[in-house]
């Protein structure tokens, strides 16, 4: 029995796609294993219940598995059943959807179940990159099965019941689930990267899932746009006043002010997040912090991956002074800086990016500067771009004379003006081609839009590779 009172798998799919609009695959598929204690049990469906529907008119195939029947346990034909289910999907250019409530691997069904579980494993890879993949945890998803969540795009979790783990709690050294619950939903989105969202309800997570799939382009393929209601030339008076605050300019460009964030609980330091400009489907990467940490580069990397896989435009806003300084960071953040630096340089989208404070040394160039690939840079007017803080630039240069100076006040106020002017404001940048525009923070909605428009038809040639090894 599934483990908390909920919707049955049949009322996760009616209540996630349009009305009357399900059409069942593999209604009369059973166990065909009769080995062990299985023989005397009924396995309708095998446990899971596949097919394919719509979600506002856009064609997508789902699975959802039904822990009613031997625990949602995945045997070889209920594994058979999600792989049909991607061929399909792959064939037809749509997402798939999984509604994971599983016991684990079927103990009954041994080698055959491990097999058929591993083929699953493989038609997601295959399918990576070329359609969505979404998956909604309502119960346990374990061992084996959480894979399948991790091999996906898209994770969600309802905050009550659901359980994402490789190793139960009270299976880890010197812990108790009573002590900490490590497969729990808030520890995992807080924890991990591996869930972009928690909800109270799984009416809420199922109307998340309604919201991406009418944003996501259906494949690799797939150039949608949607009408749109707002203007795209819409003045967003005092924008400048959220410099410091990414979430924030995202919610006041997107259109109709609809923001889609992702990982909201995880590395706190970037946000990422999905968004409509003028009916574009635009990726948002924004420093919400002054430093970048190992997690956060991370998950704005696997965000920019996404977005270059499914031909998305990448919107990144910056407000950076450095990295991370901890003896933890220094063990990882360089090996996740390249990976945040290829993801961005690899990326052939439309790519802009607006500087709108601070963007100190090398954590500005990692985030898609000019110099790493960015198609159109802009800067808002107090724009500060070096390789440092400038107060701190001129403390270095002048130190000598900075200790002879009768005001030291004075004198750190007069050379930072002149290192400004000189090396770090957004106009020297600007006179050395670094930054393309330096626009007005109200203007910020319609200059980005206008780029992305103007790039849509872009095309960009590579070195023959087979792909990266960064």
């Amino acid at each position: 029995m599934s483990n908390k009172l909920t919707l049955s798998a049949s009322d996760r799919i009616n209540a996630l796609l349009d009305d009357a609009s399900f059409v069942e695959i593999g209604a009369y598929v059973k166990a065909r294993n009769t080995d062990f204690n299985i023989q005397d049990k009924d396995t309708p469906k095998d446990g899971v219940i596949t097919g394919y529907g719509v979600i506002n008119g856009n064609l997508v195939y789902v699975y959802s598995q039904d822990a009613k029947v031997l625990g949602g346990s995945v045997g070889e034909m209920h594994a058979k059943k999600i792989a049909k289910i991607y061929d399909m999907a792959m064939k037809m250019g749509a997402p798939v959807i999984g509604m994971i409530d599983c016991a684990g691997l079927r103990l009954q069904e041994a080698t055959d179940a491990l097999n058929a579980f591993g083929e699953v494993y493989g038609k997601q890879v295959m399918a990576s990159g070329v359609i969505p993949q979404i998956t909604a945890v309502f119960g346990a998803c374990g061992g084996g099965a959480s894979l399948v969540p991790s091999l996906s795009d898209f994770t969600f979790m309802t905050k009550e019941g659901a359980k994402l783990f490789v190793n139960s709690p009270n299976a880890l050294a010197e812990n108790n689930i009573t002590k900490l619950d490590t497969s729990a939903a808030e520890y995992v989105s807080e924890n991990t990267a591996n869930v972009d969202g928690v909800f109270e309800t799984e009416e809420e997570l199922l109307g998340m899932i309604r919201a991406l799939v009418e944003v996501l382009p259906s494949c690799n393929l797939d150039d949608k746009e949607a009408s749109a209601n707002d203007n795209p030339n819409r003045i967003i008076p005092n924008l400048d006043s959220y410099k410091n605050d990414p979430r924030a300019v995202i919610q006041n460009i997107a259109d109709d002010s609809l923001v889609l964030e992702m990982k909201k609980e995880y590395a706190g330091d970037v946000v990422t997040a999905l968004i409509r400009m003028d009916g574009i489907t635009v990726g948002c990467v924004g420093n919400q912090e002054d430093t970048i940490t190992t997690a956060g580069a991370y998950k704005a990397e696997e965000f920019v991956d996404f977005c270059d896989a499914f031909n998305i435009p990448v919107l990144t806003l910056v407000n950076v002074t450095g990295f991370a300084a901890t003896v933890e960071e220094e063990k990882t953040i360089s090996k996740a800086l390249a990976k945040l630096t290829n993801a961005y340089a690899d990326a052939t989208v439309p790519k802009v990016t607006v500087v709108m404070d601070k963007a100190y040394g090398t954590a500005y160039t990692v985030m898609n500067s000019k110099a790493i690939g960015a198609d159109m840079v802009y800067a808002w007017p107090d724009a500060v771009i070096g390789t440092m803080d400038p107060e701190m630039a001129v403390k270095i240069m002048y130190e000598d004379e900075l200790a002879a100076a009768d005001d030291k006040l004075a004198f750190i106020k007069e050379k930072k003006a002149e290192y400004v002017a000189a090396l770090s404001g957004a106009a020297s940048a600007a006179s050395r081609g670094y930054i393309d525009d330096i626009i007005e923070p109200d203007a910020t909605r319609k200059r980005v839009i206008a780029a992305i428009q103007m790039l849509l038809s872009k095309e960009e040639m590579r070195p023959y590779k087979k792909h990266s090894t960064i």
